[in-house]
């Protein structure tokens, strides 16, 4: 089967990492990124950035699938943007996940997520559209994943967990089963989440002994 062109919209830190999942996954040629006018004519992992937000939509061929690789710590609203105006112009975007992910055959995923090395994700887990399942991240069984989340390295999310849209996640963070997590939440690194959280709520991450 012939290999799709796709185009990637950042070219930060995160395009790096998704760019070697996209390579090791293998379905997808990449033709270049998208990012900011400073970085136009550089290359990012040896593949061109082509243009800025302003000239996607001249650059994108009929072919073209595209995927968001700009990060979400402190804010979604750039990844929801993108996903939403080119949802509406009619792009695809893949769900890609990485061969060195374990996933669940009982998992569904919506469109534009990708599952980074190491994540793993058991039985009924249901993720939504435009979502990042950062590298060694668990994510249990029966767990649902609402659009726009950014599940960070070694989160764990245990069985029956919900998780609102457009919520992050922080590294190491540990959510006790069948938490339910609000909607545009941030739990910060290192927390542990006994009890629900309602929606927008913000918990700092854990600080370092000195």
């Amino acid at each position: 089967m012939s290999k799709r062109n796709i185009i990637l919209l950042g070219a930060g830190g995160h395009a790096r990492s998704c760019i070697d999942v996209i390579e090791q996954e293998g379905s997808y040629i990449i033709r270049g990124l998208i990012g900011l006018p400073r970085e136009v004519g550089t290359e990012v992992s040896g593949y061109p950035v082509l243009g800025t937000d302003e000239e996607l939509t001249a650059l994108l061929q009929v072919d073209d699938a595209v995927l968001i690789t700009i990060g979400h710590i402190k804010s979604p609203e750039a990844r929801v943007h993108l996903f939403e105006t080119l949802t509406d112009k009619g792009c695809t975007f893949p769900i890609i996940i990485s061969p060195h992910a374990y996933v669940s055959s009982r998992t569904t995923f919506g469109a534009g997520t990708i599952v980074m090395h190491g994540a793993v994700i058991n039985a009924g887990a249901d993720i939504g559209n435009n979502c990042i399942i950062n590298s060694h991240s668990l994510v249990e069984h029966d767990v649902i994943i609402k659009d726009h989340c950014h599940i960070s390295t070694s989160a764990v999310l245990n069985g029956g967990v919900e998780v609102g849209e457009r919520t992050f996640i922080g590294s190491c963070s540990c959510i006790r089963e069948s938490i339910n997590i609000g909607k545009g939440c941030l739990i910060g690194m290192g927390q542990t989440v006994f009890s629900d959280c309602a929606d927008n709520t913000k918990i700092p991450q854990l600080m370092a002994m000195t």
